[in-house]
């Protein structure tokens, strides 16, 4: 006579197959085309579009009002600069200088280890700190240029700019 447990294993793996085999016949009878579709294809009538086709990629949907990036790609670039901006100023305000590095950011505010990583996804990270902590700028360039992705600069004032085709300096116009 079989124990507790292993009978209770037992009846748990009985359970789990017959459930597999009812989620295999119901793949396979949905993969069957119904009679009708089999006759219609056969007397030369085209067949539904193949389920293989791309959607095309929905427009980007603003996160919140006045939001002004133009595709997710952006709008994550533009919260990591607000991540780095909320940081240097929490920073600034306990050690009386801006951090020197990203790395001297992690644990302030909600910037994290994983942050200090300057490949981005779309876009490439650069941080350059002034002298003695009086200042940085950031800028995020993307990895190639089009109508979803622009290039940003921010520094310590806090402003955002942005660039179109080039690389966005100080001296770019500012984000609306």
């Amino acid at each position: 006579m079989k124990s507790g447990g292993q009978s209770k294993a037992a009846f748990l793996l009985a359970g789990i197959l017959a459930g597999a085999s009812f989620a295999v016949a119901a793949v396979a009878q949905e993969a069957q085309p119904a009679a009708g579709q089999a006759v219609g294809q056969a007397a030369g009538q085209t067949a539904p579009q193949a389920a293989t086709e791309q959607t095309p990629t929905p427009a980007y949907k603003p996160r919140f009002v006045g939001d002004p990036a133009h595709s997710e790609a952006e709008a994550g670039a533009l919260g990591y600069i607000r991540t780095v901006l909320m940081a240097q100023k929490l920073y600034k305000k306990k050690h009386d200088s801006y951090a020197t590095s990203l790395a001297g950011l992690v644990h302030t505010g909600s910037f994290t280890q994983r942050m200090t990583k300057t490949d981005r996804g779309d876009y490439y990270v650069s941080f350059e700190p002034e002298p003695k902590g009086t200042g940085f700028n950031l800028t995020m360039t993307p990895k190639q240029y089009d109508d979803a992705h622009r290039a940003f600069f921010s520094d310590d004032s806090g402003v955002i700019r942005v660039e179109t085709d080039k690389a966005a300096t100080e001296n770019s116009p500012r984000l609306k």
